[in-house]
């Protein structure tokens, strides 16, 4: 094990400890209060239920921590290089691109493309009228 982790892991751990044990006990005096309740004149089955529930809860809270501290020991394997790590840019469909076609003024027979062609002009006048309206007011 690498000496700056094991350093980093055993400065970490009695905070976690101690915030297991306060998560821990918190967890039982819950329980406990629920018990309390459930006995008390007012107690129903869902005091009872959650009596059960939160010592569970507990039990988690320590499991976690085991399991956390597990995984934090075990040494990482190095990764095999033949383990693919990027996708193969063959594998997936290219994108259709799209194609910038110019109409230029000789091949207008089309009556489609001067009608366009009428339109944009247009357009373009009434924009032009609005800037000159928009400028002198």
């Amino acid at each position: 094990m690498d000496q700056s982790r094991d350093t980093t892991s055993r400065t970490r751990r009695p905070a976690l400890i101690v915030l297991v044990i306060v998560a821990a006990c918190g967890c039982l005096a819950l329980g406990y209060w629920q018990w309390e309740r459930f006995e008390s004149s007012s107690g129903t089955g869902q005091n009872l239920g959650y009596a059960f529930q939160w010592p569970l809860f507990a039990a988690f809270v320590v499991f976690a921590y085991r399991r956390f501290v597990q995984l934090e020991d075990t040494v990482d394997e190095p990764v095999e290089s033949t383990v693919i790590t990027e996708i193969p840019t063959d594998l997936l469909p290219q994108r259709p691109t799209a194609r910038a076609t110019r109409v230029s003024d000789d091949t207008a027979d089309d009556e489609e493309t001067r009608q366009l062609r009428e339109y944009n002009s247009y357009l373009a006048e009434l924009d032009a009228g609005r800037e000159n309206d928009r400028s002198t007011s």
